[in-house]
């Protein structure tokens, strides 16, 4: 679950609530042991059993980045997702910045190389 202060936690703002369709884009950046866990794949699938388009990818100080635009309901449960990720992860934080949803949206979610 997103901490109490995360811009996308279910307490965050009704606006968010009554907003589930309208489509936002996130920046993400997960710290922790979250590369060589199977972190960028897990995270592949997840967003795509969501319906979220974008990219992940690992950063060469550890962290790993990504990139996820969709309904702002499935957004959320992507981010609720990246703060557990993969079972051998340990996953200490996620920071989320508003990003521009990118028109057209992109189709899918794939990983990039490595930044």
């Amino acid at each position: 679950m997103p901490p109490p202060n995360d811009p996308l936690s279910p307490a965050a703002s009704a606006d968010a609530a009554d907003d589930d369709g309208a489509l936002i884009a996130r920046h993400l950046r997960i710290q922790g042991r979250v590369q060589g866990v199977y972190y960028r794949q897990s995270m592949v699938e997840a967003a795509r059993r969501r319906g979220v388009a974008g990219w992940v990818r690992n950063r060469h100080d550890g962290s790993v980045e990504a990139w996820a635009c969709g309904p702002a309901g499935a957004v959320r449960a992507l981010i609720e997702w990246a703060h557990a990720g993969p079972p051998l992860a340990r996953v200490d934080g996620v920071g989320i910045d508003v990003a521009e949803v990118r028109t057209p949206v992109p189709e899918g979610f794939e990983q990039h190389p490595t930044a």
